[in-house]
């Protein structure tokens, strides 16, 4: 499949999410949700990599001679992870400044890791991978249809997406903007609660480009047991798709 041409950038998102490079690797600054979410992302992707591609549960490296795409990968924090379960990784960003700041975070970290700069339409134009990730992004996207077009172009036959994003609900709204944003956890200007999508919209782009949806799960929190997966979609959800070998 040939990858779409349309641009999906906006720049706006770009530079704001660019001013929080420098702070990315901080798990008590600026980027702090993202490093409390990422250890959820993480047992969801590994369940899901064990799940589709027959991998080994105890293994340490079910991405062995594997390729993997994320794509938004802002500084690093999914790319280094994918890179130690043993997958050939490339990050891609729209901010300059997220790229530099993964090149060196990887680099400081003993991690070889592909990051290309600029929009996944064109900065992987032509190649296909295993494992295609996109975490919290596409809401940040001028066209949802347009990016979830290009993700499947760049999916290999056989091959697994995963994605994660806010719901578009009253309890999404509440946590994320008034409180996340309100006070101070979460950068002021990052959601826009009109653009997040629900699982059934989600589902439905998915399936317009050939993927086959096979996961939902949501991602909840409680003050006792604080992020975790759960079957409560309300407030933000994790979804594997696939393409047909």
């Amino acid at each position: 499949m040939a990858m779409t041409s349309k641009a999906t950038i906006d720049p706006r998102e770009a530079e704001h999410f660019g001013r929080l490079a420098a702070d990315w690797w901080n798990p008590k600054g600026s980027s702090a949700m993202l490093h409390k979410l990422n250890p959820v992302r993480l047992r969801y992707i590994r369940e899901a990599l064990d799940q589709h591609m027959d991998a080994d549960p105890e293994g340490f490296t079910p991405l062995k001679g594997k390729t993997a795409l994320d794509v938004g990968c802002g500084a690093g924090l999914l790319c280094e992870p994918l890179a130690r379960l043993g997958g050939s990784v490339t990050g891609v960003d729209a901010a300059p400044e997220n790229i530099g700041a993964a090149r060196a975070h990887a680099a400081a970290s003993g991690l070889v890791i592909d990051y290309v700069a600029g929009e996944a339409e064109t900065a992987v134009a032509g190649r296909t991978f295993d494992l295609v990730t996109s975490m919290e992004v596409i809401e940040h996207v001028t066209d949802a249809a347009a990016f979830i077009a290009t993700l499947a172009a760049a999916l290999s036959p056989g091959g697994l997406m995963i994605l994660s994003t806010p719901n578009r609900t009253p309890l999404s709204r509440l946590a994320m903007i008034t409180v996340g944003e309100g006070f101070g956890m979460i950068p002021r200007g990052t959601h826009d609660h009109d653009k997040f999508l629900t699982p059934d919209e989600l589902t439905d782009l998915l399936t317009a480009a050939g993927l086959e949806v096979f996961d939902l799960r949501g991602l909840s929190f409680s003050p006792m047991a604080g992020f975790h997966l759960s079957d409560d979609t309300s407030l933000n959800y994790l979804l594997s798709a696939r393409r047909s070998a």
